[in-house]
């Protein structure tokens, strides 16, 4: 019997592999912007003591009501001062709907509002606000407009 050697040529392999990393975190970090993009819009919007970050996109006719549909996060962005955060939005001429956040706490959103008497939403209005109570009135951003 004769013996072999396979000759493991070091440099090559580590070459290899670095070469799979850069393109598996080019694939997966463009499977991230893509999600991103196929989201719709950035959303960002901010006031004393609260904030949230995120993105929304008009869902189609049959898919979710053809609401408005908002995902992200919502901070409390002044732990300290006692009083808590909330999204508020409403769509073409109902009341208005609040998405509670938590009190010293970022909490994930992902909500669509909609008109259940028709097929597609058209118009939507959000704001954030920070909850101060009943005695004092609630700080809120501009009131932000879309139309589909």
């Amino acid at each position: 019997m004769t013996s072999r050697h396979i000759h493991f040529n070091q440099g090559l392999f580590m070459r290899k592999l670095a070469a799979v990393a850069v393109a598996a975190g080019l694939f997966f970090g463009g499977m991230g912007v893509a999600s991103a993009a196929s989201w719709g819009h950035e959303l960002n919007m901010s006031t004393a003591g609260a904030e949230f970050r995120g993105w929304y996109k008009w869902e189609p006719k049959f898919q979710h009501h053809g609401g408005f549909h908002v995902r992200g996060r919502l901070a409390d962005a002044d732990p300290g001062d006692g009083h808590n955060v909330y999204l508020r939005a409403k769509v073409e001429g109902y009341g208005w709907v609040r998405v509670k956040g938590t009190q010293r706490k970022t909490v994930d959103i992902d909500e669509t509002i909609y008109d259940g008497a028709v097929l597609e939403t058209n118009h939507a209005e959000i704001q954030l606000c920070r909850d101060r109570g009943s005695l004092r009135p609630d700080n809120c951003s501009d009131l932000r407009k879309f139309r589909r």
